[in-house]
C-alpha cells in the first residue's frame, strides 16, 4: 500500500511542480508547501523525516517545520552565503557605474568593424564575456539595446540579426560567480569523491571544457543561420525601415587609467580567482573572499577618484541591498532542497536510485542525462525559465549518479547549460520578450532566429559531456 501512496503523492507533486513553472508563477512558495506536506504523508506512513542527523522536535507535527529551519541555516552559511555576497558586489558595480565603463570599453571597438556578417560571432562572444559583469539575461539585454544596437544597425546589419545576437548573449560562460555554479560546486563538494571542490575547480575543470567550445560552435552557427535568413528573409540589409525607439548609448568619460581600472572592477574577483588557480599559490582564496577584496579595492578606488567625499561610503549601501535583492535564490535553492527532502522522505529517492542500480555495466547510463536534458528544455521552452529545474535537481545529482554509475558531472554540466542556452528559445522567456517588443518584432520571430544557435548549441554540449564525462 506504501509503495501506492509513494507514486501517487511523488506524480502530483511533481505535476504540481510543472505546471507552476510552465505558468510562469512562483515557484519558491511551490516548493515549500509541496516539500512539508510530502513529510507530514511520509510522517503518516511511519517512515520519519530522511534527513541526517535530525533530532525531532517532540511533536511530529512540528517536524516538517524543523528540518525546513535545519535547511535554511546550512544553505545560508554555505552556497547561501556566498549568492549573497556576489549579488552584493554586482550591485556596486552597477551604483558606481563601473559596469558601465566595462560594456562602453568592450562594446566601443565594434563600431570601426564593416564587415556585417563578421561582426555576429564577434558580437556574440563579446556579448557572452559581458554576461560574467551582468549574469541577468533580460538586463544585459535591456543594456546592450541601449549600447549596441545603436552601432550594430548603423554597421547596416539587419534588426533581427543584431535582435538575435543580443537576445543570446547571457548563455553559458564559465564563471565561478554565477549562482548554479556555486549551488552546484558546494553540493558536490559533500560528498567523499568531490571533497575539497571549489566553484573555480568546477568551473574551469569541467564546465568550461564543454562550455568555451559550445560558445564557439554557435558563434559559427549564429554566422552562417542569420546570413541564411537574411537572404531568406529577401532583407535588403541596411535599407530596413523599422522605427526603433532606442537611445543611443552615452560616451563615458574619463582618462584612459579610470577607463582601464573601471573596466576590470565588475571582473576582478574572476580575475584574482584565475590568478591564484593557474599561478598555484598556496593561498586558499573562495569565491566569498575574493569578493570582499575587490569590494575594498572598489571603494579605495572610489575614495580617490571623489578624493575623500563621503558619498563614497554612503554609496556603499548599494553593496548591502544588492545582498538583498540576491535573497530570492538563495531561497529558491532552500525550497528545492525541502521539496526533494521531502520526495526522499516519502522513499521516492531511493526506489528511483534502486532502479538506477540496475542500469550499471548495461551501457545505458546515457539515458538518465539525456532524459533531464530533455526535461529541462521542455521546460524552458514553457515557462521561459532556465534555471529553476535545475535548482530543484542540484540535491538528486550526486545520488542518482552514483547509483546510475555515472559521473556526477554527466548530469550537472549538460542539465545546467541546457537550461540556460534553452532560454533564449522560448517566446515567453523575459529576455526574448523585451528583445522582441524594442525592436518591434514579435518574438516568434526573434525565436527563429535564435532556434538554430541555441538548439545546435544543446545538441553539441550534450555530445561532449557526453565523451568527457560519461
Amino acid at each position: 500500500m506504501d509503495i501506492y501512496i509513494m507514486f501517487a503523492a511523488a506524480i502530483i507533486a511533481v505535476f504540481l511542480v510543472v505546471y507552476m513553472l510552465i505558468k510562469k508563477m512562483d515557484i519558491k512558495i511551490t516548493l515549500f508547501a509541496i516539500g512539508i506536506i510530502l513529510m507530514y504523508i511520509a510522517i503518516l506512513m511511519g517512515k520519519g523525516i530522511d534527513i541526517k542527523d535530525f533530532t525531532s522536535t517532540g511533536a511530529a507535527f512540528l517536524d516538517p517545520l524543523k528540518a525546513t529551519a535545519d535547511i535554511f541555516k546550512q544553505t545560508l552559511s554555505s552556497s547561501g552565503f556566498i549568492i549573497l555576497i556576489l549579488g552584493g558586489y554586482s550591485a556596486y558595480m552597477s551604483k558606481i557605474g563601473s559596469n558601465d565603463v566595462t560594456v562602453n570599453v568592450l562594446t566601443n571597438p565594434i563600431s570601426k568593424i564593416k564587415s556585417i556578417y563578421i561582426l555576429v560571432p564577434i558580437v556574440f562572444l563579446l556579448g557572452n564575456l559581458l554576461s560574467l559583469v551582468i549574469p541577468s539575461a533580460s538586463n544585459l539585454a535591456i543594456i546592450l539595446l541601449a549600447t549596441l544596437f545603436p552601432v550594430l544597425k548603423k554597421a547596416g546589419m539587419s534588426t533581427l540579426t543584431a535582435a538575435a545576437i543580443i537576445a543570446t548573449t547571457a548563455t553559458v560562460m564559465p564563471t565561478p560567480l554565477g549562482s548554479d555554479n556555486v549551488a552546484i560546486a558546494q553540493e558536490l563538494a559533500k560528498y567523499q569523491q568531490y571533497a575539497g571542490l571549489t566553484v573555480t575547480d568546477y568551473v574551469l575543470k569541467y564546465h568550461a571544457m564543454v562550455s568555451i567550445p559550445t560558445l564557439g560552435f554557435m558563434a559559427g552557427l549564429h554566422y552562417f543561420w542569420q546570413k541564411f535568413m537574411d537572404k531568406k528573409d529577401g532583407k535588403i540589409v541596411g535599407k530596413e525601415k523599422e522605427k526603433i525607439d532606442i537611445k543611443d548609448a552615452k560616451e563615458i568619460q574619463g582618462s584612459v587609467l579610470f577607463k582601464t581600472v573601471y573596466a576590470l572592477l565588475p571582473l576582478l574577483p574572476i580575475l584574482l580567482l584565475i590568478i591564484v588557480y593557474f599561478t598555484g599559490l598556496e593561498i586558499t582564496l573562495s569565491v566569498e573572499i575574493a569578493s570582499i577584496l575587490s569590494f575594498i579595492i572598489a571603494i579605495i578606488c572610489e575614495l580617490i577618484r571623489n578624493k575623500g567625499n563621503k558619498k563614497v561610503l554612503s554609496d556603499t549601501e548599494g553593496f548591502f541591498k544588492g545582498m538583498a535583492s540576491a535573497l530570492p535564490i538563495v531561497a529558491l535553492l532552500v525550497a528545492a532542497s525541502v521539496f526533494v527532502l521531502g520526495l526522499k522522505s516519502i522513499g521516492l529517492i531511493n526506489t528511483l536510485q534502486t532502479a538506477m542500480v540496475s542500469t550499471k555495466g548495461t551501457g545505458m547510463g546515457i539515458l538518465l542525462p539525456l532524459i533531464l536534458v530533455i526535461l529541462s528544455v521542455l521546460i524552458v521552452m514553457l515557462s521561459g525559465s532556465g534555471t529553476a529545474l535545475f535548482f530543484a535537481m542540484i540535491p538528486l545529482v550526486v545520488p542518482l549518479a552514483e547509483a546510475a554509475g555515472i559521473s556526477a558531472m554527466a548530469i550537472s554540466v549538460p542539465m545546467g547549460l541546457a537550461g540556460n542556452l534553452m532560454r533564449a528559445v522560448s517566446p515567453v522567456a523575459a529576455v526574448t520578450v523585451i528583445v522582441a517588443a524594442s525592436v518591434n518584432k514579435t518574438p516568434l520571430e526573434i525565436v527563429k532566429r535564435t532556434s538554430v544557435p541555441m538548439i545546435g548549441g544543446v545538441i553539441f554540449m550534450f555530445i561532449l559531456s557526453m565523451i568527457l564525462f560519461l
